[in-house]
């Protein structure tokens, strides 16, 4: 019921970030978690370093210069 509750609420999204709330139905909360959930959908490209060592860059959505940000 959550997941279905966030892919509905980012469906018309393409690129963006921002917070989901989360709202407590009849008081069992909405998957037991209540606030916010942030989130951030966009292109990512994952890099494997080596065996232990991985990084993902979001990608700006223009194709201009080099990454928006990387984790």
């Amino acid at each position: 019921e959550l997941d279905l509750h966030v892919l509905r609420t980012v469906q018309s999204v393409s690129v963006g970030a921002g917070v989901i709330p989360m709202l407590e139905e009849d008081g069992g909360g909405c998957g037991g978690s209540e606030g916010e959930l942030m989130y951030m959908r966009a292109r990512f490209e994952r890099v494997v370093g080596s065996r232990d060592s991985e990084a993902f860059y979001m990608l700006n959505p223009d194709g201009n210069g080099g990454p928006e940000l990387s984790i």
